[in-house]
């Protein structure tokens, strides 16, 4: 082998290690600490809209089959546990399926009685304070209209909801018991959102199907993210780096 043949095998066997590492880093990454998300539906609008692509934290709720690329781990159940809070935004597993990524916000805890009544909110019978803000206008200029509620948890955590219309599907629900080790979460766009309230697509979502906390947004578009020339007109720059709330 000529010094020159081996000099092009060192190169090359050194392209590869880096290669190599820098894969294994991301994976350890994506798996244990933070995972990237965007948001494909309106169900959480106004606190994310289409086209938002956020972080999501691993670590705050422990890890399960579903921390991990593909669902595949070494174990069963959840390790190193830490229930969600309500008001959390949390990325899930679809109970129906354990397949689709779901995203909403947890607003029942184990042994929580929840339910909506008129469009209103209860946790445990008490109705959840919700104050008027005013007609919703779409930051990118669509005709889609609802009015804006603030609401406002037991434990303080508060954050935007919308109200399309009175009388809409899920405006009036039966009394929902969350089991233990379950969570209910609701979308923040009340009457469009597939949630808790429907039991036989969605429902009470298994702790080990929790994915992690939504944190932060890094990057936001109203249009398709590969169409670079149309970044300075659609890009939000207003969201970026926008804390999930």
């Amino acid at each position: 082998m000529t010094e020159t043949t081996q000099k092009k095998s060192s190169a090359m066997g050194e392209t590869i290690r880096t290669v190599f590492y820098a894969v294994l880093i991301a994976l350890v990454i994506r798996t244990f600490a933070y995972e990237p998300f965007s948001i494909p539906s309106g169900s959480m609008i106004p606190s994310l809209l289409v086209g938002d692509y956020l972080f999501v934290s691993k670590y705050p709720y422990g890890y399960s089959q579903y921390s991990f690329p593909f669902g595949i781990a070494p174990f069963s159940g959840r390790i190193l546990e830490g229930g969600p809070e309500r008001g959390d935004v949390v990325v899930f597993k679809k109970p129906s399926d354990n397949r689709t990524d779901f995203i909403k916000r947890i607003v029942g805890l184990p042994g929580d009685t929840i339910q909506v009544r008129e469009g209103i909110l209860y946790i445990n019978g008490q109705a959840v304070p919700r104050e008027p803000l005013g007609a919703y206008v779409d930051p990118d200029g669509g005709a889609f209209t609802a009015q804006m509620y603030r609401e406002t948890l037991p434990n303080g955590v508060s954050y935007t909801v919308l109200d399309s219309a009175p009388g809409q599907y899920l405006d009036d629900t039966a009394v929902y018991t969350v089991p233990e080790g379950h969570y209910f979460a609701m979308g923040d766009n009340r009457d469009n959102s597939a949630d808790s309230r429907v039991l036989a697509d969605v429902g009470y979502i298994p702790a080990e199907n929790l994915i992690g906390r939504a944190e932060f947004l890094f990057f936001s578009i109203n249009g398709k993210p590969w169409q670079i020339w149309t970044w300075p007109t659609e890009v939000r720059f207003g969201r970026l780096f926008k804390a999930v709330e």
